[in-house]
């Protein structure tokens, strides 16, 4: 799929969008798409955390494993996957703007197998558009969580 991108101005401070964001034990309350997640490993979440999240995508349910691969707090922090001969790397930054948060999110997918590399123009054609669409619903998703007095 290449490069994806989808941002939201969230009127939060940034260590708060920040916390939001990393509170991944937390995100089947949070996004309404996340049906489950089993954290893999303990403590804070930082370098090394790892979770096997569940979700609907495209009607269908869908379980990936993914861990932290960057994490300067409270400004970003990466996050990698493994999954069908694809690397996915995704980058989520996040700005001081005004008086909230710019929130970035950058998807990056690799093919690594022969396969997924013959199959991959084909995937970008007819998945980039919904994938856009996913992560902004998250994206939204998350806003509202971070500019709730409850949470």
């Amino acid at each position: 799929m290449g490069t994806i991108q989808a941002s939201v101005q969230v009127a939060a401070p940034q260590e708060r969008v920040f916390k939001v964001f990393t509170q991944i034990e937390k995100a089947p309350e949070h996004i309404p798409q996340i049906q489950s997640v089993e954290m893999l490993t303990e403590g804070p979440f930082g370098n090394g955390t790892r979770w096997r999240e569940t979700r609907l995508f495209m009607k269908k349910q869908a379980t990936e494993e993914m861990w932290v691969t960057g994490f300067e707090a409270p400004n970003r922090y990466t996050v990698e996957a493994n999954s069908n001969g694809m690397l996915y790397d995704t980058l989520f930054e996040f700005t001081p703007s005004g008086e909230g948060t710019q929130v970035t999110w950058t998807f990056n997918s690799t093919p690594q197998t022969f396969g997924a590399k013959v199959m991959s123009p084909i995937f970008n054609l007819l998945l980039k558009g919904t994938m856009k669409k996913c992560m902004q619903g998250d994206l939204d998703a998350l806003k509202g969580v971070c500019e709730s007095k409850g949470e």
